[in-house]
């Protein structure tokens, strides 16, 4: 049993070479426990940066835990599931839903920043999932304007404009972020006309 305690580093390790750990850690993530499913979460998502097609099987175990109560839980787990959306965006999908609550949830701004960055990723993968997500990022680059995540949260806008949009959501990026390219002044300038250059 992984400890709520252990080193999440050695956790991680382990669990990279040996399936069954990894299966346990994915289990953890619906425990009783707060501090296992944190300290799980923690180890998957360093899992999935070292080799996110460890976790190809366990998509559906780390969407759902997207319903946890915690906010680290989440931020870990959509931290995972944005490098998983390389190896199986199909299935990544079930996650929209929990992203979308994370995303508008009353918690820190990390939870909403990773959760801008898994619907951006996902969203970037086809015109159809660019359509199923639009109306979350636009609403979030509205809700989160001159917070503290923002130009973090337009990287990934950046990112998003870059994959295959819908030309109703290129249209609607577009007209989001002229005001700022017109506006605004030093960074936040340059980042929306960027994003409005890459739609061209």
């Amino acid at each position: 049993m992984t400890e709520p305690t252990g080193d999440k580093h050695a956790v991680a390790l382990a669990a990279m070479g040996d399936p069954n750990l990894l299966s346990e850690l994915v289990s953890n993530l619906g425990s009783s426990s707060r501090r296992l499913r944190q300290n799980s979460a923690s180890a998957i998502t360093e899992v999935a940066n070292a080799d996110a097609n460890l976790l190809a099987d366990h998509i559906s175990s780390i969407a759902a835990a997207l319903s946890r109560h915690e906010a680290q839980t989440r931020w870990e787990c959509l931290d995972a599931l944005t490098l998983l959306v390389d190896v199986d965006s199909r299935a990544c999908e079930k996650a929209i839903v929990g992203a979308d609550a994370a995303l508008f949830d009353e918690g820190p701004g990390t939870l909403h920043l990773s959760a801008m960055r898994f619907l951006c990723k996902l969203g970037a993968t086809t015109q159809k999932r660019s359509e199923k997500t639009w109306d979350y990022i636009d609403e979030a680059i509205q809700c989160y304007h001159g917070d503290p995540e923002f130009y973090e949260m337009l990287n990934a806008v950046i990112g998003f404009s870059k994959g295959a949009l819908a030309p109703s959501v290129k249209r609607g990026l577009k007209e989001r972020m002229v005001f700022d390219a017109e506006n605004a002044k030093g960074l936040l300038q340059r980042r929306a006309q960027e994003i409005i250059d890459n739609l061209a």
